[in-house]
């Protein structure tokens, strides 16, 4: 990699938070737009989450991993507490790894 690239990476990343101290302050009460700021996050976070779950080397896959999210959303669902949803879908993947069911 670059120092060029990794220069123009960080001059992009300052003019974009730039331009958000730049919009005025009216747009950003508007209730539309606090809808749409407030689902960017959760949108990127399953993205991100779907991407790393389901894929491997371009290929989607169904893994120990997807059954650790399974778990996971099973926790959500009942309530548990953070630590508990986050242990028991590390516990859950390590277990079918150990197992041998898929890397």
């Amino acid at each position: 990699m670059s120092w060029t690239w990794v220069v123009v990476a960080a001059a992009g990343c300052f003019a974009l938070k730039l331009a958000g101290l730049l919009v005025p302050g009216n747009l950003l009460r508007h209730p539309a737009t606090a809808r749409v700021a407030g689902a960017i996050p959760v949108a990127l976070l399953a993205a991100l989450i779907s991407v790393q779950t389901f894929t491997e080397d371009r290929e989607i896959v169904l893994d120990s991993r997807f059954a650790g999210v399974l778990v996971a959303a099973l926790a959500v669902w009942l309530r548990a507490p953070f630590l508990v949803v986050v242990a028991a879908a590390a516990a859950t993947t390590a277990l079918l790894r150990w197992l041998g069911a898929a890397a």
